[in-house]
């Protein structure tokens, strides 16, 4: 009898201590059941970056600026909470970096260059609650956004600057990778310098790498030593080789003018030549990808994150256009920007940005 107490006694213990487990508290509530870590309330967002890295003075440096932006726009700290980024320092980190983050739970995680775009198919399928974005290419996936940008604009203001101011009719393009992308570049600035110079020559060499600068400084040595006095680079890392080439020739030959054109972000830091107030940067081809991070993450935030969408950013959004820092540049060369900027914002001039498209521009 004693037995039969005692076992309907644990019973009911047992039962009860169930119904509280199923009914749970506030501090499990709040918890990931899949991973066991507490739910963040609060929008957080990340970025992966290329090789480049985020000091780039470029691509990667542009979209961390736009992401602090964001960040302190909304009160957030840098860190698991808030805004962060993870640096890549070779391809094989790219899937790696971009599934610490999802674990670390971010809103919306960035993966910037097109070199990420496999890797961001591959965890995208396998994290579908995830949000990703994707710049400069198109990851056609209903969890990713994409980025892009009409950087043939840009550098055919850039090509129309180059193409009235130099004094040898020889300019060159430094590009990283040799690709669709770095393509739009190299087409739009030699379809600007045709533009307002068809007797000027355009020499074009890819590097091969976002990454080297040694390479980039070869390549600017090469065209320096030919003839160029401009040259213009879409190269990452591998570009502040040209800045170095250029400042090292302006100081054995202080008289001659040599010039770079910086990427997307403001490079005339670039250009300094040490020892004297003389910079060698003409000016900078601004790519906004601050701008077009912290848009988007501000939508995503506000619960329309354009999943599976492709947006693209030109001179109308001032996804595009030249930096403020244009000292070395000619009234001449200013005024003619204004004038062909015209023309694109009202479609009267539609730039090329593939070979073909050149072919066409240049009947």
């Amino acid at each position: 009898m004693k037995k039969r107490k005692f076992g309907l006694a644990l019973s009911l213990v047992l039962a009860a201590g169930t119904i509280l487990g199923a009914c749970g508290n506030s501090e499990d509530d709040d918890k990931d059941t899949s991973s066991g870590k507490e739910k963040k309330d609060n929008f957080t967002v990340a970025m992966v970056t290329d090789t480049g890295g985020v000091d780039d003075e470029s691509f990667n440096q542009s979209a961390w600026v736009g992401i602090q932006d964001f960040g302190k726009e909304n009160n957030l700290e840098k860190g698991k909470d808030g805004y962060n980024y993870l640096q890549s320092k070779s391809d094989a980190d790219y899937a790696k970096n971009l599934n610490t983050l999802v674990r670390e739970d971010y809103s919306l995680i960035y993966a910037i260059g097109f070199l990420l775009a496999e890797s961001v198919e591959e965890v995208a399928d396998q994290r579908p609650d995830s949000h990703f974005a994707i710049v400069d290419t198109e990851v056609k996936k209903p969890n990713v956004a994409s980025i892009n940008f009409k950087e043939q604009q840009g550098s055919f203001l850039v090509g129309v600057i180059a193409g009235l101011q130099t004094k040898t009719n020889k300019v060159g393009f430094i590009g990283g990778v040799e690709s669709e992308l770095i393509k739009k570049f190299e087409i739009g600035f030699k379809a600007g310098v045709l533009a307002v110079n068809p007797k000027a020559k355009v020499e074009a060499k890819y590097a091969g790498d976002f990454n080297k600068a040694d390479l980039g400084k070869t390549y600017a040595a090469t065209m320096y030593n030919a003839g160029a006095d401009i040259i213009y680079h879409a190269a990452g890392g591998t570009g502040k080789g040209v800045f170095t080439e250029a400042v090292e020739q302006k100081q054995k030959d202080p008289k001659r003018e040599i010039y770079v054109i910086g990427v997307d972000s403001d490079q005339v830091k670039l250009g300094d030549v040490p020892g004297t107030d003389e910079n060698i940067t003409l000016t900078s081809m601004i790519k906004r990808v601050d701008i077009a991070v912290k848009d988007l993450a501000t939508k995503a935030k506000d619960g329309k994150f354009p999943g599976g969408e492709k947006i693209e950013y030109g001179i109308e959004e001032n996804g595009v256009g030249i930096s403020d820092s244009k000292e070395n540049v000619s009234e001449e060369a200013l005024k003619a920007v204004e004038e062909w900027t015209a023309k694109i914002k009202s479609g009267e001039l539609v730039v090329p940005g593939t070979e073909d498209e050149f072919k066409k521009f240049q009947k």
